[in-house]
């Protein structure tokens, strides 16, 4: 099955997932709202920042490329479907919206 997620500002963590899908959904989306090196005795965790101040298209690209490393790396159970962006041009921002399945559910 497979489910999207688009992280926002009211993004809350739940300590007690009750399912696996629950679990994994909500570590994509925290590697994908967290910058790297931000992350005390955890720097490598997250999305780097190379993205910053480039133009749309080639932030796009670099952040894709990024998407799928962190998430093979930090979230196997994660599978990647499709990466997109929700572009707010008002605060100059992109925001990922991925379609992911969950391996083993």
């Amino acid at each position: 099955m497979v489910r999207t997620i688009t992280v926002d500002e009211k993004f809350i963590i739940n300590l007690t997932p009750a399912t696996l899908i629950e679990e994994v959904l909500q570590n994509v989306a925290m590697i994908i709202s967290t910058v790297r090196n931000t992350v005390p005795l955890f720097r490598d965790f997250g999305i780097s920042a190379t993205a910053l101040d480039k133009p749309t298209i080639a932030a796009e690209s670099i952040l894709i490329a990024e998407i799928y490393d962190a998430i093979e790396m930090f979230e196997p159970r994660a599978e990647i479907i499709s990466v997109s962006f929700v572009r707010d041009e008002t605060l100059g921002r992109l925001i990922p919206r991925l379609e992911v399945g969950i391996n083993g559910a």
